[in-house]
């Protein structure tokens, strides 16, 4: 999000229930690990790590927070919040497992102005 849409957002900020179909899809996202993921509006999702792909599909719950599913049967629940850069814009997500307060921080893969 440019600031331009939005002032600057404060590093770990919850993301907004009514936002996170426009913040998971903003752009395709890259983990730490080197593994990416991409979401559509359509409510799929593709994670990619060691090039091998996965479908699964994700969805806001009745309770505001990110669920992903996984065929067969693996689903997970997330709080979301946004990753600040240094320019006060979100650079991407951090995904924080409901049950096991696990995290993982996806960052925004931008292509070329």
């Amino acid at each position: 999000m440019s600031t331009k849409e939005r002032p600057s957002i404060t590093d770990g900020d919850r993301i907004n229930p009514a936002d996170i179909p426009a913040a998971l899809t903003r752009a395709p996202f890259t983990y730490d690990d080197g593994a990416t993921q991409v979401f559509t509006p359509d409510g799929r999702t593709v994670y990619t790590e060691n090039g091998t792909p996965t479908p699964g599909e994700w969805k806001v719950d009745d309770n505001g927070r990110f669920q992903s599913f996984w065929p067969p049967s693996y689903y997970a629940t997330y709080d979301v919040s946004w990753i600040r850069g240094p320019d006060g814009d979100a650079t991407g997500i951090r995904f924080a497992d409901a049950n096991q307060g696990t995290t993982f921080d996806g960052r925004y893969t931008l292509g070329p102005a």
